[in-house]
């Protein structure tokens, strides 16, 4: 893992599935439709996608015990969606409030005994409550960063932590071009199509960079800092192919051109050999309540 200062503004190459997402969060009706999309197969979603490092959640937990030391810490998660995030941060001692567009997503988390309010976060009204940490995996590109920024500001204690992360990992090179000639044939011009203008991480570099810009026009946090877990994971063909439909542009996508892409992506994961080796990082800002 490194930290560092964000600097002011960075301006990166566009990953690939990242840029539908980016695209879609300037456009408020846009960004809700596809925001809700995800909830259209909720179990699948839980189970397929990646879980956050350790190293991350527990700086996260860290941070709001310090602001609390008497209490269980309190985390307001922002865009919960089935869970993730809350049950790793419950599993590191506490105490998580969910809020989210979706009531698919939310029906899934509170199985396991999130506490879910349906709302976008921009609306969403703290009614007094105050916590010790905002955080967001996954889904800070769906929120207004300014708004964001305001509403995060407002939920948390003085000295109380805002932090945004995403998971960002890249197939290897060979066989990411494999998958984007899937996405040329299948669904010519989508951003999937154009692997080759840069990988996952510099993509959601844009995102870091977004949110930064949020944090700082609000003027209620300390100087945002950016930090990098590192990790590698390995994909079988059928978790690829469980993993992909819980994507961007995938989850909106007509059942027969899934099935083409899910079906040119397995030729191609069976053509390495069956599995691959993802490398990849978890993209973190923080920045703390003045």
């Amino acid at each position: 893992m490194t930290g560092r200062s964000l600097p002011p503004a960075n301006t990166v190459d566009r990953g690939t599935r990242e840029v539908l997402a980016e695209a879609m969060a300037t456009d408020p009706a846009e960004a809700r439709s596809a925001a809700s999309s995800f909830g259209s197969d909720a179990g699948r979603y839980d189970r397929a996608r990646p879980r956050y490092p350790d190293a991350l959640i527990r700086r996260i937990a860290d941070g709001a015990r310090d602001v609390d030391p008497d209490g269980a810490p309190r985390v307001l998660d922002v865009g919960v969606g089935t869970g993730i995030v809350a049950r790793q941060l419950r599993d590191a001692g506490c105490t998580v409030l969910g809020v989210d567009v979706d009531d698919r997503m939310a029906d899934v988390a509170r199985r396991d005994g999130t506490v879910v309010e349906i709302a976008r976060f921009e609306d969403w009204d703290a009614a007094g409550r105050t916590f010790d940490a905002v955080t967001a995996g996954q889904t800070w590109h769906w929120v207004d960063p300014d708004a964001g920024a305001l509403r995060a500001a407002e939920a948390l204690r003085p000295g109380g932590g805002l932090t945004v992360f995403w998971n960002a990992g890249d197939p290897p090179p060979d066989l990411a071009e494999a998958f984007a000639d899937v996405y040329r044939e299948v669904l010519p011009g989508s951003p999937m199509a154009a692997a080759g203008s840069g990988s996952a991480r510099e993509g959601y570099g844009r995102m870091i960079t977004r949110a930064a810009e949020g944090v700082r026009r609000s003027a209620a946090f300390a100087d945002p800092r950016e930090h990098r877990y590192t990790w590698e994971r390995t994909y079988t063909r059928d978790q690829w192919l469980d993993l992909v439909p819980t994507t961007g542009l995938m989850t909106r996508l007509p059942a027969a051109q899934l099935d083409a892409v899910l079906d040119g992506l397995g030729a191609a994961i069976d053509a390495a050999g069956g599995s691959f080796v993802q490398q990849g990082a978890t993209l973190a800002l923080t920045a703390a309540r003045r």
